[in-house]
């Protein structure tokens, strides 16, 4: 029925994958382009979501929002001064990458116009192109 399709490093692109449509919310924001978000970027984001989630609703508990990114990627440096060899080097963070389609966070209890005004903010702040779904 559905075809993995295979890219010269053999890495499965899997096409069956249900990440791009809404499973919480009423809405969502959806990637459409290509990107690697670190995990400090991540939660810088996070951080500015809910801070403005907040000032939009006037401080309500009721808004619910969640994070469907899980970080699967880690990124390793050496530093320059190094000769080859010698192993790959040390940790210095985590990331995931970002493919369209992927539906990145998704919102319940919230204002159609609450919402647009939520997504033009966040747009500006991300590194990447996105759309707003319903």
């Amino acid at each position: 029925m559905f075809k993995e399709k295979k890219t010269h490093n053999q890495y499965s692109l899997k096409l069956k994958q249900s990440n791009h449509t809404l499973k919480y919310g009423r809405f969502g924001i959806k990637a459409s382009s290509f990107n690697r978000l670190t995990n400090n970027q991540l939660n810088a984001l996070k951080w500015i979501i809910l801070k403005k989630l907040k000032l939009l609703t006037n401080n309500k508990k009721n808004t619910r929002f969640w994070v469907l990114l899980q970080m699967n990627l880690t990124l390793t440096k050496f530093n320059m001064e190094s000769r080859m060899g010698k192993g790959k080097g040390s940790i210095y963070a985590h990331a995931v990458y970002i493919r369209p389609g992927m539906v990145l966070f998704e919102f319940d209890n919230i204002k159609e116009q609450q919402m647009k005004n939520l997504f033009n903010y966040i747009s500006k702040k991300i590194p990447f192109k996105a759309i707003l779904i319903k």
